[in-house]
């Protein structure tokens, strides 16, 4: 949008409206923060068409000394609707304090609240900001579940929802009354209703396309479809080593590496496990796959090409210091796969070393967990993740001894 001049939507007594809302913005040593609207009210729409056309055609209002303003009549249509993000349901909040505080309710409930507030200040609506400041909670909202967690947090729950059940009808109220729906031009209202429309039937149509081009099978790589018939895949461990090429299996569930022992055979690229494969290696446990023999036979003619499968590529580099950063920082999907391969390389070895450090009783299990499996109602970890950040380096030192490179 135009220098935070912001469309929103606002669920009210009337239905949802549209209008726009301009953020706090500096000017001239003074901060300032106003909606769409003048001395009469709010200006609120029933729809992107009628707001479109709105300002387009009328230049008097409380936005129109805004700095960008002047960029917001020449905006295609479709820019004016609002973002899922600038939806706030306030006919809905008493039915969302009634549900259990999980972050998803509180951070919704968060931002209805704060947009209430710069209703309130714009328009001078003292009701509102009594019924808000009927509580601590209310301000307590943007901070997340921990102001309500434990027992002082439960009673500030409470509180904040019986203050909602008795008064929330009075901040609808006092809002209900100061919203405006002006009249708009009938021509600029039609030609905003045929754009939006063009707008709408283009993106069908993409959709439908992107939909159909999805539809499509993906070409199968011949290489892969060898590997994944006969049940092994090769796979490539990227560390602060370097990358690495070997095989694993599953055999009932237990994962079955190219080495034995213990000692994983590695190699710097899939050429060189193409080569030694060509060799007719022993003494490795994946001589007992019953589809071994098919790997040799293809090796032995030159026809066995080494791919990897993006699923079986295992990257540990720069994890450590994702960790030590906190669970925000840390790819779930990247940690989930280096979990996968450190444990299934310790299972196989016959250790249970990956097993204890990521239980969850264990420092690093319950970080790893959080990233992994994450659930709203959960404490998060709290930093520093030193203790985890030194569990996880001697996981993966753990794994990169194994390795032997051939």
């Amino acid at each position: 949008m135009a220098a935070d001049i912001v469309p929103i939507e606002l669920s009210l007594t009337a239905g949802d409206l549209v209008t726009l809302w301009a953020p706090r913005w500096r000017e001239e040593g003074e901060e300032w923060e106003a909606f769409l609207g003048d001395d009469s009210g709010l200006f609120a729409f029933a729809d992107v068409a009628a707001l479109v056309s709105f300002v387009r055609t009328t230049g008097e209002h409380d936005l129109a000394d805004h700095p960008a303003w002047a960029l917001v009549p020449r905006l295609p249509a479709p820019d004016l609707r609002p973002e899922e993000s600038h939806r706030y349901d306030l006919v809905g909040v008493p039915e969302r304090a009634a549900e259990p505080p999980d972050t998803w309710v509180i951070g919704e409930l968060a931002d209805v609240v704060s947009m209430v507030r710069s209703l309130a200040e714009v328009c001078d609506l003292d009701s509102v900001h009594q019924v808000l400041g009927a509580t601590p909670a209310f301000d307590l909202l943007a901070g997340g579940t921990l102001a309500f967690g434990g027992r002082e947090g439960a009673r500030l729950w409470d509180e904040l929802c019986t203050v909602i059940a008795q008064r929330w009808d009075e901040v609808l109220d006092a809002l209900d009354a100061v919203v405006r729906t002006p009249e708009v031009d009938a021509a600029a209202l039609a030609a905003a209703q045929t754009e939006l429309a063009q707008a709408e039937s283009t993106d069908e149509a993409h959709d439908s396309h992107e939909s159909a081009l999805e539809s499509l099978p993906a070409p199968v790589d011949p290489a892969l479809a060898f590997w994944s018939e006969v049940g092994i895949d090769p796979i490539r461990i990227i560390s602060d080593l370097g990358d690495h090429y070997t095989l694993r299996c599953y055999v009932d569930d237990a994962p079955v590496f190219l080495g034995r022992g213990g000692r994983l055979d590695v190699f710097r690229s899939p050429r060189a496990l193409a080569r030694y494969l060509a060799g007719d290696p022993e003494s490795h446990d994946l001589e007992d796959v019953s589809t071994w023999p098919q790997v040799l036979q293809r090796a032995h003619s030159g026809e066995l090409t080494v791919a990897v499968d993006q699923d079986n590529s295992y990257a540990l580099a720069g994890l450590a210091d994702d960790l030590a950063a906190g669970p925000g920082m840390v790819d779930p999907v990247q940690l989930d796969l280096a979990v996968e391969l450190i444990t299934d390389a310790e299972r196989w070895a016959g250790s249970d070393t990956a097993d204890e450090a990521l239980g969850s009783s264990e420092p690093l299990g319950w970080l790893v967990s959080f990233v992994l499996k994450p659930d709203p109602t959960r404490l998060a970890p709290s930093a520093p993740f030193d203790a985890e950040v030194a569990a996880w380096r001697r996981l993966v030192s753990g794994l990169e001894a194994r390795l032997y490179v051939r």
